[in-house]
């Protein structure tokens, strides 16, 4: 209260934007949408408002349902993805025209009518409604709960002062403080998502001012929904009661946005609408604002018709003149989106999800995993534009100094890399690649490989795995089979004619599968092809496999090295963090028994690789996470060859379909999963990997820019990718890969896995390869898998020739 008194806003300002940049970095965020008057018709007659009018001077009652449709389907082709629903309050109880309006509609009242137009938006569109519909109660607010991911209504003032005769609330029943404070409480005992605000100029005090926020305040502190705080300035307008009343000035609304920051701290929202203030937007950046509220590039602002909306890249420009970056995010807040169980109602939920990325802003791009060929020009045009350190966030500097000087970064440090935007990306993926050059110089590396998976049968559930087959998954990609012996060694010795170095072998787990099942796997390889690597089972096979055994995870891999293991795939991984496992694969090994196997294969002297799996429910602190434990043990044991990043291919999954994962992750999470494991694995792991099967070539070439000094493997038979629904092919030859490397102008090399050099001669047959023989994956009895069926061995007159066997 006693800031009342103070009178120094350009102290108040200070306080307020150290307050801002503490929870908000260098975002500033907006809302792209599009503005749905519903109806103007109003039984209140606030004295500024000319939103409101009465039947004689509207062509009609209430916006029709087509015409709702036809404007929002425009606004989302514009990247709109959010409708707000503005309406007076209540007009049926003043009007007899929007009575009959809405008994011919078949609707008892407006909201009933809201909360259908809302629901055919949520339907057929894929833009969200808030909706703005005054008062409520808490039946109303739960009819509109399942067709909004948020709503909204301005306190404007705690003062009831503000109702009495010749005050400009007089005469309006729903502007009474206690009303609308009644509705700000249902709503958060209805875990509504809220937005709330105050009015300023319209003659209340510097105190009143105060008072009102802190109401608001309170209510959140009991709720936790207020997501944003508006100030709103008044501006007189021709008509209203108040035409000739005196506008607050800049100094006065730069002092309450302040207060407003300083009051609320720096976690939340605090907004200013940027149309109200043309000219000044640095200015209000300044006072402690992070937030441009909602800007239409299709509709006006209806309540202020006469300020017309920025275009964006004004909006942008503007915001980068106080050093923010533009973020567009959805009417539901990040941090409620990303705990939708509790904030949204459930049919909500999915929708929301899918448009989310793992900060919980919206994807503003079409590229997926797996399935898009070309990359958001966007972001590469800004990968391009150098970018000056001292133009960025000291803070961000810093860590990467660190990271450059081989220091260990801290998880908080690691994930604010992860948490970079706009020209932050393009700097950390140019540092990233300039250490590549350092420590690994131009050269890009592949390996020449066959994946052989043996099983797609598996008696773990995990929730992103399209690939493995179930009882109840036979309805994704494939029928379950199990390879034969003979067939994996028909494969090995087919992918060693075709200048194979290495064989990476990993499946499901089969039910009758025992650690001597991968014993005689390897047995099988190694007596047709002995001088082939063996890189194979994760370390969910090898747990499995020695818990089968009644071995310790030790003496089980000294097992596996002694018949032939060469290395092992540091997959099972998926994120290192059993928040996340527990959500994606809870009957898995966990973080502990993930790093137990890994160290303790590095200790019998078999290197891994390691390799992270995101974009699904994760966020940037479990990559920080992951990354950090990573590094931590390399630093131990010095066994990882190569870190892989991995996104999360949604199409096919199961968690996707059921709607309870993003659709992977963005284009620009997946550079900076490349560039960031690249700073902040420096010094410890020399290698990182991009998948060219999940990244499309374009993709590669981005990746390959932006830290990564190597291509994986050829393949010659990617399943598990596919199978999830990527389509970038089963195989790249050494000829295509060679190109994709010499097309970004760097020059190409084999590798072995372990990073040694490749013979001549294993290259020369690598490039003179003969065609893939189709495989034929051994069939399972789908009603009993123990009932495995024995392969019948089928020879043409070309595989006797070549040696080569096809089980049937």
């Amino acid at each position: 209260m006693q800031l009342a008194e103070k009178t120094d806003t350009a102290d108040l300002m200070a306080a307020a934007r150290t307050l801002r940049d503490r929870g908000f970095r260098d975002l500033v965020t907006y809302s792209r949408k599009v503005f749905i008057p519903l109806t103007q018709l109003c039984r209140d007659v606030c004295h500024y408002c000319t939103f409101a009018q009465t039947p004689k001077r509207v062509e009609q009652a209430y916006m029709p349902l087509e015409q709702v449709l036809s404007t929002v389907r425009e606004a989302e082709a514009m990247g709109c993805k959010e409708a707000l629903f503005t309406l007076g309050e209540r007009p049926e109880d003043r009007y007899s025209a929007a009575r009959r309006a809405l008994d011919e509609m078949g609707f008892g009242s407006t909201l009933e009518y809201v909360a259908h137009v809302a629901g055919a938006v949520l339907e057929q569109t894929g833009v969200l409604p808030h909706i703005n519909a005054g008062c409520m109660s808490r039946e109303e607010i739960r009819m509109l709960r399942p067709v909004s991911a948020s709503m909204g209504i301005m306190l404007e003032s705690s003062s009831s002062r503000l109702c009495e005769k010749g005050m400009p609330h007089y005469g309006s029943p729903d502007k009474d403080p206690e009303r609308r404070l009644d509705t700000l409480r249902v709503a958060g005992q209805e875990k509504v998502p809220f937005t709330t605000g105050i009015l300023i100029g319209i003659g209340e005090t510097r105190r009143e001012r105060i008072e009102s926020l802190l109401a608001i305040r309170d209510v959140h502190q009991e709720y936790g929904h207020i997501q944003e705080v508006i100030i709103q300035n008044f501006r007189a307008k021709p008509g209203t009661r108040m035409a000739e009343s005196p506008e607050p000035d800049l100094e006065d609304l730069l002092w309450t946005i302040a207060v407003a920051r300083i009051i609320f701290g720096p976690e939340m929202s605090i907004q200013a609408p940027p149309n109200l203030s043309p000219g000044v937007l640095p200015r209000l950046i300044d006072a402690g604002i992070n937030d441009w509220g909602g800007v239409s590039p299709v509709t006006p602002d209806f309540v202020n018709p006469e300020a017309p909306w920025p275009h964006v890249e004004k909006l942008a420009r503007e915001s980068a003149l106080a050093g923010k970056h533009l973020q567009q995010r959805l009417t539901i807040y990040p941090e409620y989106a990303l705990d939708a169980a509790s904030w949204l109602d459930p049919g909500l939920r999915s929708p929301v999800l899918r448009m989310l990325d793992a900060e919980g802003y919206p994807r503003t791009d079409d590229w997926v995993t797996g399935q898009s060929k070309d990359v958001p020009q966007n972001l590469v045009q800004e990968l391009t534009v150098p970018v000056e350190g001292s133009g960025l966030s000291p803070e961000l500097t810093a860590i990467v100094e660190r990271a450059k000087n081989g220091k260990s970064l801290s998880e908080r440090e690691i994930e604010r890399l992860f948490q970079a935007r706009g020209p932050e990306v393009a700097y950390l993926c140019a540092e990233a690649d300039q250490l590549r050059r350092e420590v690994s110089g131009e050269t890009v590396r592949y390996v020449v490989n066959r994946n052989i998976n043996y099983t797609n049968v598996c008696y773990f559930k995990c929730q992103f795995c399209a690939f493995s087959k179930g009882k109840l998954s036979e309805n994704l990609r494939g029928r379950p089979y199990d390879l034969d012996l003979e067939e994996i060694k028909r494969r090995s010795l087919e992918a060693w004619q075709r200048g194979a170095t290495e064989v990476c072998m990993q499946g499901g787990i089969h039910p009758e599968y025992t650690g001597q099942t991968y014993l005689d796997i390897l047995a099988a390889i190694k007596s047709v092809t002995p001088d082939m690597h063996v890189h194979a089972f994760s370390p969910l096979e090898v747990w499995q496999g020695a818990e089968t055994l009644g071995l310790p995870v030790r003496k089980f891999l000294q097992q596996l090295k002694d018949a032939g293991l060469s290395s092992l795939p540091g997959t099972a991984a998926e994120v290192l963090d059993d928040e996340v496992r527990a959500q994606i694969c809870p009957d898995k090994i966990n973080t502990r028994q993930w790093l137990e196997v890994i160290e303790t294969a590095h200790e019998v002297g078999l290197r891994t690789t390691a390799t992270i799996m995101f974009g699904h429910v994760d966020r940037p602190i479990h990559w920080a996470r992951h990354i950090s434990r990573i590094r931590a043990l390399q630093q131990r044991t010095n066994g990882i060859t190569e870190f892989v990043p991995l996104p999360f291919v949604a199409q096919e999954s199961p968690m996707y379909l059921k709607g309870n994962a993003r659709k992977g992750p963005t284009f620009r999470e997946t550079l900076l999963m490349h560039a960031v494991a690249r700073l902040a694995l420096h010094a410890v792991i020399d290698n990182i990997q991009t998948s060219w099967v999940k990244m499309g070539e374009a993709g590669t070439a981005a990746c390959l820019n932006s830290g990564a000094n190597d291509l994986g493997g050829t393949l010659m038979n990617e399943t598990i990718t596919r199978s999830a629904g990527a389509s970038h092919g089963q195989e790249k030859t050494p000829a295509q890969l060679e190109q994709l490397i010499r097309d970004i102008g760097r020059p190409p090399a084999q590798r072995t896995t372990i990073y040694g050099q490749v013979a001549e001669e294993r290259v020369s047959a690598s490039f003179s390869a003969a065609p893939l023989i189709p495989v034929v994956n051994t069939a399972i009895d789908r009603k009993k898998c123990s009932d495995t069926p024995k392969p019948v061995l089928v020879r043409s007159q070309v595989e006797l020739d070549q040696g080569l066997i096809v089980t049937a």
